[in-house]
């Protein structure tokens, strides 16, 4: 697995440009954490909610012919959590405040997401 300190500074960096940001994580797409950098949630509960929310939203791109997963995006009263695709097994799990322009939240978590999927196949690859 790719190393935990790599994926954690992924996460740190991407929370310094997006300062609205109030948690992330990376984690397996079965739900297991790879790495968090968060202190508001459980890491553990919130990759386990995101592999469920993931099958269901995987479910409806297939069903609806819109390809691969490659987002979802939940509005809350207090703020949103963003899953975007991380690579073939990885997904990137964030939580906002309300206030975050979403528009920089997608541009700088897609990014994110490339860069951590990479290191995951990468680590995946070299097992």
């Amino acid at each position: 697995m790719a190393a935990e300190a790599e994926l954690l500074d992924e996460l740190r960096q991407l929370k310094a440009r997006v300062p609205q940001l109030t948690g992330a994580l990376a984690a397996s797409v079965d739900g297991l954490v790879l790495a968090q950098d968060t202190t508001t949630v459980e890491a553990e509960g919130i990759a386990a909610l995101t592999a469920a929310a993931l099958g269901v939203a995987v479910r409806l791109t297939d069903a609806t012919g819109q390809g691969a997963f490659r987002e979802l995006l939940v509005r809350g009263e207090d703020g949103y959590v963003a899953t975007y695709a991380a690579g073939s097994s990885a997904v990137l799990t964030l939580l906002a405040e309300p206030r975050i322009n979403v528009g920089r939240l997608h541009l700088e978590a897609r990014r994110a997401g490339v860069r951590i999927g990479a290191l995951v196949d990468s680590a995946r690859e070299n097992a």
